[in-house]
């Protein structure tokens, strides 16, 4: 959830920039990660079948936008990378974990 909120400040606050042309790919990125991180909680928080599939992809996400908020200097987007990073990581943990 950590990692979610974090995108979505970092989407939020891409957005309040007055040149937002070359955050798009960082938007994107952040709404994906959030949303996958959202569906991820939801998946285990329901002991769901399907969370490694789940996971596995949360954490491709995660890292695609780690990747991407580290490329600009602001603060919240250098934050955001280490939550991803974060978020990417215990993902793979849990995909290993299950069943």
């Amino acid at each position: 959830m950590a990692c979610a909120e974090s995108c979505e400040f970092c989407a939020t606050s891409c957005l309040r920039q007055d040149d937002i042309k070359p955050m798009v790919r960082c938007i994107q990125l952040d709404r994906d990660c959030a949303n996958i991180c959202f569906t991820a909680a939801a998946f285990m928080s329901r002991d769901s079948e399907y969370v490694k599939q789940v996971c596995n992809t949360c954490a491709e996400i995660c890292e695609a936008g780690a990747k991407e908020c580290e490329r600009h200097q602001m603060d919240h987007c250098q934050k955001c990378a280490e939550a991803c990073r974060r978020c990417a990581q215990e993902c793979r943990r849990m995909a290993i974990k299950t069943k």
